[in-house]
């Protein structure tokens, strides 16, 4: 058989493949691609303005697969995989399914999965965040990345064993990472719980997490960070309200070593003053403990967004975001870049396309 021959045939058992698999399951395909334009000052020590292309303005920009098959009787087997995108290089985003690879069931009971997946904190206060956690600009995830601690929760674990169950007007969610240690199973071990109530138009949530590091021989303690949350939510016609307070605490197993502690607030409004576009508003504060006084940073931003829907599937989005620090402490808008400066301001424009 020649080459081209061979190539063909390749292709018709794949095709035929990929019909039997449709026939039996239902396979999806999906992303989100955003990306857009940022100019901010203090991007530099010597406090430096920089524009830059950028990847995840709305959202972190992302691809695919997921999928379901009726197993019967009102069970299904589920499966997702999904790694992130850079949109303004083309690269991979860390490993190839780094935000989720999972296999699970699902029915009248609720869904239970294990894998990598995203935590069942995540899944709960995402829906809590006026900015849907914003790669630009939000502090819902954790604060600016600039302090000893970003004060946040862990958006996704490996290992994981995570369930979520809907009953009545109540969801709830529980996971668990297995930390893998050999000869103590609590060394780098996480968990979760999480719950949200509908009251009328509001919705109340509570969750708590725990993750644990490894054991230090000199002192028989390990690090354990706790972090909980409580919040609402309330829609009304075109206004929607959102108030948040989350508790950070890393307990630290090292002698002389500092435990650390925030707490962050935030409050958040939206107006859809039409069917296609949106407007938010938001304010978030971490209040920053144990540390010397006067050298407390207790960050504060401010952030608005203009979300312009051109369809279902696409958006043009306009965001601008100031935060500044008390102390002459240094602070910035972003999650992941540490600030230059005691304050920061910073303007994107962008796209966003589902698919």
């Amino acid at each position: 058989m020649n080459k081209t021959a061979f190539n063909l045939a390749v292709l018709a058992m794949a095709a035929a493949a990929a019909g039997a698999a449709q026939a039996q399951s239902n396979v999806q395909i999906y992303g989100l691609l955003d990306v857009g334009v940022e100019n901010a000052n203090h991007q530099t020590p010597n406090n430096g303005s920089a524009t830059k292309v950028i990847s995840g303005g709305m959202n972190t920009s992302r691809w695919g697969l997921r999928g379901s098959e009726d197993l019967g009787g009102g069970l299904k087997a589920v499966f997702g995989l999904e790694g992130g995108i850079l949109m303004d290089t083309g690269a991979q985003d860390g490993a190839l399914f780094k935000r989720q690879a999972y296999v699970g069931l699902e029915g009248s009971y609720g869904r239970i999965v294990m894998g990598r997946s995203f935590t069942s904190v995540y899944d709960t206060v995402i829906s809590f965040d006026p900015m849907g956690f914003a790669p630009y600009y939000s502090w819902a995830t954790s604060g600016p990345a600039t302090g000893p601690s970003k004060y946040g929760f862990t958006t996704q674990y490996d290992n994981i064993i995570k369930y979520a169950g809907s009953f009545g007007d109540f969801k709830f969610g529980a996971n668990y990472g297995a930390g893998e240690q050999a000869g103590n199973n609590r060394d780098s071990a996480k968990m979760g719980f999480t719950t949200v109530y509908k009251l009328g138009d509001a919705n109340l949530m509570a969750t708590w997490e725990r993750n644990n590091g490894n054991t230090v021989v000199a002192t028989g303690n390990r690090d354990k960070n706790t972090v909980w949350h409580i919040g609402a939510n309330y829609e009304t016609g075109p206004v929607k309200l959102w108030a948040v307070m989350r508790d950070y605490k890393l307990e630290a197993g090292k002698a002389l070593t500092t435990d650390v502690d925030a707490t962050t607030t935030w409050l958040g409004l939206a107006w859809k003053t039409d069917a296609v576009t949106t407007l938010t508003g938001a304010i978030y504060h971490v209040n920053v403990k144990n540390v010397a006084a006067g050298k407390d940073a207790d960050p504060t931003m401010y952030v608005a967004r203009y979300r312009y829907a051109l369809s279902k599937r696409t958006d043009l989005h306009v965001s601008a975001a100031y935060a500044k620090a008390r102390h002459g402490q240094l602070t910035g808008l972003s999650r992941d870049d540490a600030g230059n400066s005691d304050s920061q301001r910073g303007v994107t424009v962008g796209m966003q396309h589902r698919f």
